[in-house]
């Protein structure tokens, strides 16, 4: 039986190919799994800086005692947020506004300046992925051997390294859940209930979420958080210039590429300094050459300039073939002080001067605010009522709200009618961060209720510490006159 015959196929160079005709993607694509390279350097100790600075913040800020409470708790339950020696009520909901916008412009300001530094070294993503390698490293080993590893048969030792492997990961998931909980349950409760796992629903709900979203982004999906799922990658265009300083690859410097021996004679080998090693792609956690130029992949976490520039080190080269730079320096061949002047341009002064001027407003907002909130509710059930004196009285209900931890004494004075009066009314106590409803009659005479009309007519509560009538909180409603 004749066999068909196969023709070879026609070789096209890939610069061809894609010019031809455009190249099909399955959105359903498995994705190749990336194992970077562990580096040592100058960036790579201050993103370790980070880790540990970003940690000890979320980790030991629930434990930090404050005033008989932990120094910061988010308290849904009771309304409450106390924030060192801040007490703040939902009424203060303007202040996370104000934070919101500040966080925004910082992002704006260093992103203009020096491109995606949150995401190199602050982001939540980036700082657990670290950890998760970290972990990675210690137990199945560099690179090579991860490889290995994988591409292996199933045996015993591939089964004891992954174990121990995911098992660290989920303690440290489940513990950053917990921790996460802690701020909005008093964490001390929480570590007490823990020994007989007597959570309450939401709480176990929340540690669970929270940890298991941990140990899935930074333990699995890692750089498919950078680049398909974080808006960030997608926006910072937006904030980029090209006098933004960015991780780059000097092309004139390092073309054209190539293998040699350290005493290779570049000039007359017509080699740039870059020997095509490959170290920059395989210690890059998103897997990009960071030579192909500016990609939105990049988060910025400067592994490649430090593994570049061991290489440099090794071969007797000047360090910085990949380095902060920026797109007009590395075009114009600037020195590094002719960058560092472009800094001072209009956008990033704009951006500056905003972010000055809401951290002031925003700290001076703080320092003055008022230690005492009042609401007025008019009681509902009965608008108006003539009492046994002839007098017309209106019935109110009153919060008032302590921000402070000590206990405070008010004092509620009406205004706005002649002869409006509170009958026996005394001085309220209320306690540390506490907000109490009391209700209040106010009672007008009859004459003075003649005079103004039947109606509603404004008045206002004058609620004073006991001990400083100058901190008064005036709060407006109305007196309702029958007909």
């Amino acid at each position: 039986m004749n066999q068909p015959r196969h023709t070879p196929a026609k070789v096209i160079p890939i610069a061809v190919a894609a010019a031809a005709a455009p190249r099909q993607v399955s959105l359903y694509e498995k994705q190749k799994k990336i194992y970077p390279r562990s580096v040592h350097g100058w960036f790579a100790r201050w993103r370790w800086v980070m880790v540990w600075l970003t940690q000890a913040v979320f980790y030991g800020l629930p434990w930090l005692p404050w005033n008989g409470r932990q120094a910061v708790l988010f308290d849904l339950a009771a309304r409450r947020f106390y924030i060192f020696d801040l007490v703040l009520y939902p009424q203060d909901f303007i202040y996370l506004t104000g934070l919101l916008v500040l966080s925004a412009y910082s992002l704006f300001f260093f992103t203009a300046v020096g491109g995606r530094l949150w995401c190199g070294y602050a982001c939540p993503q980036t700082v657990y992925t670290e950890i998760f390698l970290w972990i990675e490293h210690r137990i199945e080993g560099e690179r090579g051997a991860r490889m290995k590893l994988d591409a292996g048969p199933w045996t015993a030792d591939k089964v004891w390294r992954k174990t121990a492997k995911h098992v660290v990961w989920l303690a440290i998931g489940l513990w950053t859940g917990f921790t996460f909980v802690g701020y909005f349950t008093p964490i001390q409760t929480l570590w007490a209930q823990s020994f007989t796992l007597a959570f309450g629903p939401w709480e176990w709900f929340w540690v669970n979420f929270y940890g298991l979203a941990t140990y899935g982004n930074a333990g699995f999906l890692r750089e498919q958080v950078c680049k398909y799922m974080c808006p960030y990658a997608r926006f910072q265009s937006a904030m980029f210039d090209r006098d933004t300083m960015i991780v780059s690859y000097d092309a004139a410097r390092g073309d054209p590429r190539g293998t040699r021996a350290r005493n290779t004679d570049l000039a007359a080998a017509k080699l740039g300094h870059c020997i095509d090693c490959g170290l920059c792609v395989h210690v890059c956690p998103v897997g990009i050459d960071i030579r192909d130029g500016l990609q939105y992949e990049c988060i910025a976490c400067t592994a490649c300039i430090d593994a570049c520039d061991g290489v440099m080190d090794k071969m007797k080269y000047p360090r910085g073939l990949i380095r902060y730079a920026t797109q007009n320096g590395l075009d114009q061949h600037w020195t590094r002080q002719q960058m560092f002047q472009r800094v001072a341009r209009p956008r990033v002064l704009i951006y500056g001067a905003v972010l000055l001027a809401i951290s002031a407003a925003f700290i001076a907002s703080l320092a003055v605010r008022d230690t005492l909130k009042v609401d007025v509710v008019r009681d509902r059930t009965t608008l108006a009522r003539l009492v046994d004196d002839g007098h017309i009285e209106n019935v109110y209900r009153l919060q008032l709200m302590n921000a402070t931890e000590a206990v405070q004494r008010y004092r509620v004075t009406v205004h706005g009618i002649a002869g409006a009066e509170l009958p026996e009314w005394r001085e309220l106590e209320v306690q540390p961060a506490q907000a109490r409803w009391v209700t209040v009659a106010v009672r007008v005479p009859h004459e003075s209720a003649q005079a103004l009309g039947p109606g509603a007519h404004p008045i206002e509560f004058r609620t004073a510490p006991a001990d400083d009538e100058n901190a008064a909180v005036m709060e407006k409603s109305t007196f309702i006159v029958p007909r």
